[in-house]
């Protein structure tokens, strides 16, 4: 029987809490209980194992991280949005780095509850809709998302691990990188036709749903 008071969101969000904390590869269902101050054997009645609940912390995280980044680019377009994009993406990082190792994460999670999360979706849209402002379109939006994406997580990680020593500050080298991004974006070399790829932009037969999941 589940014990009164406790439900599966109180659970993620105390697994969410303890990942910021000690890091998520150390967070154990029996720390977890303790900190609810309940049994073990509580949390089964919720979560089916420790696999399940760091599933739904990555999917708490998208959540949140998602809305952040929504709100801060709302009525913003070009520049302006890519900055308030990326100042979003990292300042979660720093704010909750438990919860954003499980996004980016290879982390099995039961497809139902996946379906029925909107955080990695809408991730998706707002990435593919800022970046169709500098006039993308696919195989470049997908290409694009991939570059933001490897810039801002590895950027992070590399703070997250102390892995600037340099005496110029890392707030500097954003900015920097951020100005570089703008410049690639609005001046994205045109993808070159093939016979392998006789794809154009204006092609309808070109996907223009962000496929599920991207970015994490």
């Amino acid at each position: 029987m589940a014990r009164a008071g406790l439900t599966v969101e109180r659970v993620t969000l105390a697994g969410a809490e303890l990942a910021d904390e000690v890091g998520l590869d150390r967070v154990t269902m029996a720390q977890v209980a303790r900190r609810l101050g309940v049994k073990d054997a509580s949390l089964y009645a919720h979560v089916r194992n420790l696999e399940d609940l760091r599933g739904r912390i990555a999917l708490l995280a998208a959540d949140e991280k998602t809305l952040r980044i929504a709100e801060a680019v709302a009525g913003r377009a070009g520049q302006d949005a890519l900055v308030a994009f990326a100042n979003a993406w990292r300042e979660y990082a720093h704010e909750y780095p438990g919860r954003y190792t499980a996004t980016q994460t290879r982390i099995r999670i039961d497809p139902e509850l996946a379906a029925q999360a909107p955080g990695p979706r809408r991730a998706g849209l707002l990435t593919y809709g800022m970046l169709r402002g500098y006039g993308l379109a696919e195989p470049d939006l997908t290409d694009a998302v991939r570059l933001l994406r490897s810039t801002f997580h590895g950027f992070v990680a590399l703070e997250a691990t102390g892995g600037f020593a340099h005496e110029r500050s890392p707030e500097q080298s954003w900015l920097r990188a951020l100005d570089a991004l703008h410049l690639a974006l609005e001046n994205w070399p045109a993808t070159p036709r093939t016979p392998a790829d006789p794809r154009t932009p204006c092609d309808p037969g070109v996907p223009t749903t962000p496929p599920q999941g991207l970015p994490s």
